[in-house]
């Protein structure tokens, strides 16, 4: 297939995530008032969007307490920057099996909610955009399954489209987006859509090339496509995204380090990103833009 490089790009910035990343860097952001602050430095630096997990402030596990969605939102919200709010619906499908020879019940670490429960803090946070992960795998740890059924899938996106937000599509392999186009077939997500191609998340779609443009030729032509690589890759997948014709993810929920050594922020990864895209002769939109080109409102949320 020809690459058409996308000129008019948006960058989304991946604030802090779900993973255990809080001991082995000083930014990654726990408080809601840090995750805000984080995610309102990255608006500046350039992010249109910025997609926002929340964690316990004391401990910085990942939680999934409704207040600490109500404060990051509504301090991003009263921001002097305008910013599209992308909250995660990612949590709540976690199942951590016991040892092999006797792997039920379920052990510590197994968070499993209904769907209701998995969308409460979109329902009344209102955020432009969440995300809907589209489809079950092994997730980089030896015995934790992320689990996404596709009767769990239709309930969601169900939910996530009559509250009239966005889902971002997290594709973590080809089969997501398989299933993601169905979900679009049967009415339960509006078309076009919109996908995150996730690259290099252990144990799904690696984040060589080939396997990439797998990726990138999977999704339909009217779509709208971002991409993001792990590590010391993530950079490296802001050229090759827009090459292909997408959009970029970066931030400290893939990625730590700005350079050998030097622990990232993420206004610096956003800056940075903006700076490859600029020099490819492709130009940074703002979040309005963003608004106009995904159909995307802003409310506030339910009082």
């Amino acid at each position: 297939m020809p690459l058409s490089m996308n000129k008019d790009v948006f960058i989304t910035c991946a604030v802090t995530g779900s993973g255990g990343t809080q001991d082995r860097s000083p930014h990654v952001p726990r408080s809601p008032a840090q995750i805000a602050e984080s995610a309102i430095a990255a608006a500046k630096a350039g992010a249109a969007i910025v997609h926002c997990h929340v964690r316990d402030p004391d401990t910085g596990v990942p939680s999934r307490k409704l207040e600490y969605y109500r404060e990051v939102t509504q301090r991003i919200r009263d921001a002097d920057v305008d910013v599209v709010l992308n909250l995660t619906a990612g949590m709540g499908g976690d199942i951590v099996f016991g040892p092999t020879e006797n792997p039920m019940p379920p052990i510590e670490g197994t968070d499993m909610i209904g769907a209701s429960a998995r969308v409460q803090h979109v329902a009344e946070c209102l955020p432009e955009i969440c995300t809907l992960d589209c489809g079950t795998m092994n997730f980089a740890e030896a015995d934790y399954v992320m689990t996404n059924t596709p009767g769990m899938l239709t309930a969601m996106g169900s939910m996530m489209t009559a509250l009239g937000v966005k889902p971002e599509i997290e594709a973590f392999d080809t089969g997501h987006l398989w299933y993601a186009k169905q979900l679009v077939s049967d009415g339960v997500l509006d078309s076009p859509a919109l996908v995150q191609l996730c690259m290099g998340v252990p144990w799904g779609a690696p984040d060589d090339l080939n396997t990439f443009m797998a990726m990138v030729n999977n999704v339909p032509d009217d779509w709208t496509f971002s991409a993001f690589g792990l590590g010391r890759n993530q950079m490296a997948y802001v050229a090759a995204a827009v090459l292909a014709g997408g959009n970029v993810r970066v931030g400290l929920e893939d990625n730590l380090w700005l350079g050998k050594g030097e622990l990232a922020q993420n206004w610096q990864l956003v800056e940075r990103a903006g700076s490859i895209i600029e020099n490819m002769g492709a130009r940074v939109i703002g979040p309005g833009e963003v608004r106009e080109k995904l159909g995307l409102v802003k409310r506030a949320p339910k009082a």
